[in-house]
């Protein structure tokens, strides 16, 4: 092998093992973990190619995006287990504590959004 072939291999590699760190940083590091509490609003599973599972927690209290408006605080995420989505199907419009995951960007067969609950803390019946 001449040296320019060798430089040229050694490059090619450097270059391989850079593109998959990329793609492993943006789309399967794990940027943060957390639990969100709030009233569920709904759980779709929706997609052209990918059917995915998509929900609404509804949280309390209110935040303002501009001077002058009110909004409700929402959190919409993907569900990565097809037992857990239709757990929350059934028992819609009450309060979860979910525990998420948040990646740096999406997948098609992951969900529309960067946050992906992956279970059910704890589910109650909100007080009347």
């Amino acid at each position: 092998m001449t040296t320019g072939k060798k430089v040229t291999s050694i490059i090619a590699v450097i270059v391989v093992i850079a593109l998959i760190a990329i793609c492993y940083y943006r789309y399967f590091f794990v940027f943060g973990e957390g639990v969100k509490a709030g009233e569920l609003n709904y759980v779709v599973k929706k997609g052209y190619v990918f059917k995915t599972y998509e929900g609404k927690l509804i949280q309390s209290g209110v935040k303002s995006r501009q001077a002058g408006t009110l909004q409700n605080n929402e959190f919409e995420f993907s569900i990565a287990n097809k037992g857990i989505a239709e757990k929350m199907m059934a028992n819609s419009g009450k309060f979860y504590e979910l525990h998420y995951k948040e990646y740096k960007n999406t997948l098609p067969w992951r969900g529309f959004s960067v946050y992906v609950v992956d279970s059910i803390l704890t589910s109650k019946d909100l007080p009347q």
